[in-house]
């Protein structure tokens, strides 16, 4: 893609398979696809195909299905809702530290995957936030299959994906092993939710004291369509898709900033400077994320360099016209995060890890940075994966820090998300109780 945008500019035709596919590189006509024309627009193929796993997920539906959905699932991550998962997303990072802090293997220069640590800590966050539920002791299985799922995602690009993953094929059979694993896993979950419903509802009008996504779910009634709930199968497709996205991305781009970190020194002191500062040692809260500007700043410039998600696609209904251009139906329109982020145009020494440019105003287009996509496709957690993303890094930032092994191999692997091929191999050091120490 950056090879494309290179040679060619903003706007690149090209065939994929039997498609017309255009990379679009230029902010405006980016707009022009995700917000401004967006009714023109479904999912792009591998996405469709992708309901093979995630049903008619947010991730996955199209309109009028995505709208409602949306509707039913926005009011849990309101403000108030965002309060009671801080409170979560520290308490259980309390638990992963301390049994970091119990383990003597960390006080003698021990190689970590800290990718998969992070993997595992931020399962248990979206599970226990948005379901109510402990997987911790399930975590690493369930890592296991939703990276199944990642590798199979690429089969899902090709001609005849929708008989490939019937073949018994090695990836394809463990595809349908894990999903039907997880599919055991969600249905489980909600048929314990609806027997707290049954028993609990008529005589308290709440799930068992609940107020998470699941529960809201379970409860919700459309208001402003034919006031209906969802079926068991549709809160499947909706938890499962926000389970998978909810702590892959979140530990990707987590990852990604701890990286950044261990191989720029004066970013991780100014880092540092700013937790004793902000915290003084106590943990972090939601009213903290707004304070802690350079914790922030990190987390928006690694999503800069190292987007979770690398690339949007979209499939034109009809034929249509923008920047000069005229459109067939049915072409697919590619927007790279990693092409665009790393535009010169718009970010000056774009391949240097700069945090600071975050701290002042700059003007750039509005699609210059788009992680989270935008119109009304924009991530329905982007709240929660902000909050999530700085109160980890300034928690753990108190009492860790990492430095790179010296066999570590760091190499993006651009599948659904952008992972980190090798993971993450890091030893980890203490900063001290007091966090303060430098």
């Amino acid at each position: 893609m950056e090879d494309l945008k290179r040679e060619y500019g903003d706007v690149v035709r090209f065939r994929l398979f039997n498609l017309d596919a255009y990379l679009l590189s230029d902010p405006a006509l980016i707009q022009e696809v995700l917000v401004t024309q967006q009714g023109n627009f479904t999912k792009s193929v591998a996405l469709k195909r992708a309901k093979v796993l995630l049903g008619e997920g947010l991730l996955t539906s199209e309109e009028p299905l995505h709208m409602r959905q949306r509707r039913l699932s926005q009011p849990a991550f309101h403000r108030e809702q965002l309060k009671s998962y801080a409170a979560i997303m520290t308490g259980l990072t309390t638990e992963w530290l301390e049994k970091w802090d119990a383990d003597v293997c960390f006080d003698q220069g021990q190689t970590v995957d800290l990718h998969s640590e992070i993997m595992q800590l931020t399962l248990s966050i979206v599970s226990k936030a948005l379901f109510g539920t402990d997987m911790r002791h399930d975590a690493g299985s369930i890592s296991e299959v939703a990276s199944a799922m990642v590798n199979m995602f690429v089969l899902l690009t090709l001609p005849f994906a929708d008989q490939i993953v019937k073949l018994p094929l090695p990836v394809a059979r463990r595809f349908q092993a894990a999903k039907r694993r997880l599919d055991t896993l969600m249905y489980g979950i909600i048929a314990k939710r609806r027997a707290l419903y049954k028993a609990n509802w008529q005589r308290t009008g709440t799930v068992n004291g609940r107020a998470d996504l699941l529960s809201m779910l379970l409860t919700a009634q459309d208001s402003e369509g034919d006031g209906s709930g969802m079926s068991d199968e549709q809160l499947r497709d909706e938890i499962l898709t926000l389970f998978l996205a909810g702590h892959e991305t979140t530990a990707n781009a987590l990852s990604w900033t701890w990286y950044l970190l261990a191989t720029h020194p004066e970013a991780e002191r100014l880092f540092f400077q700013e937790l004793t500062e902000v915290l003084g040692g106590r943990l972090p809260t939601l009213d903290d994320v707004e304070s802690l500007r350079f914790t922030y700043a990190l987390l928006a410039e690694s999503m800069r360099l190292y987007p979770p998600a690398w690339t949007l696609g979209r499939m034109a209904k009809e034929e249509f016209s923008m920047g000069g251009y005229t459109f067939p139906a049915r072409s697919l329109l590619l927007m790279g995060q990693w092409v665009v982020h790393r535009d010169p145009r718009f970010w000056p020494n774009p391949t240097e890890f700069q945090p600071s440019r975050w701290l002042t105003p700059a003007e750039r287009p509005k699609m210059a940075y788009f992680p989270f996509g935008a119109g009304s496709r924009l991530c329905v957690g982007e709240r929660f994966a902000w909050m999530e993303g700085v109160l980890l890094l300034a928690q753990i930032g108190q009492r860790w820090r990492f430095r790179l092994a010296p066999n570590a191999r760091v190499e993006p692997q651009p599948l659904i998300t952008l992972r980190l091929k090798y993971g993450l191999a890091v030893i980890p050091e203490r900063r001290g109780s007091n966090s303060t120490s430098a």
